[in-house]
């Protein structure tokens, strides 16, 4: 009787999971820049140091997601295709990479609500246009970051804004030919995220 019982118990909550899911697309615009760019030194190996924040542009992002809810709790795992963008003094530095948060969101009044949670990352490609950079992978091609923001779903349309960041340092090493200089470059996304998505 306490199996038939416990069977139940998970038929029915499963079945209520399946109700209360949706799936569906989403894309956007996101804002920001990468870290410190900091040369190290030049050809003959005198030490040269000097420091530049990147400046931030404008960069974008598209792909899936899915919503499980349950009194008004929610997890909504995604996965997306992410290009950031930085504008340093003699390139732009282009961050390609396969974002997968995994957010726990509240419903706190009507349409509105607001998640956060960690976001997996895979580096596929970055690179430098515009001067003589030339830069190597990546020290780390995945990576944990976390983004935090709030929604507003109306129907199957929503619009959410979020901030995202990073836990710890992910290097890239490269050369500036002109200069004859090798340099570091802190690649940890530092963005804010504006998306809007359709739930099918």
């Amino acid at each position: 009787m306490k199996k038939l019982m416990l069977l139940a118990f998970i038929f029915a909550g499963l079945n209520l999971s399946a109700q209360n899911a949706s799936f569906g697309i989403k894309g956007g615009l996101n804002y920001g820049a990468t870290g410190e760019y900091e040369s190290v030194g030049d050809a003959s190996g005198d030490f040269m140091a000097s420091f530049e924040d990147g400046e931030s542009k404008t960069g974008f992002h598209a792909g899936l997601f899915a919503q499980f809810e349950l009194l008004g709790i929610f997890i909504q795992p995604e996965l997306l295709y992410t290009q950031l963008n930085t504008e340093y003094s003699t390139f732009d530095y282009k961050l390609s990479k396969i974002d997968a948060p995994v957010l726990v969101g509240l419903n706190i009044l009507g349409p509105l609500n607001i998640k956060a949670g960690p976001s997996f990352q895979y580096i596929l490609d970055n690179k430098a246009e515009g001067g003589s950079i030339q830069i190597e992978d990546v020290e780390n091609d995945i990576t944990v970051g976390y983004q935090l923001g709030a929604g507003i779903d109306l129907g199957r349309l929503g619009f959410d804004l979020r901030y995202e960041g990073a836990f710890s340092d992910n290097t890239a090493f490269g050369l500036n030919e002109t200069a004859a200089e090798e340099f570091t470059l802190d690649s940890r996304p530092s963005q804010w995220i504006l998306s809007v998505s359709y739930a099918l």
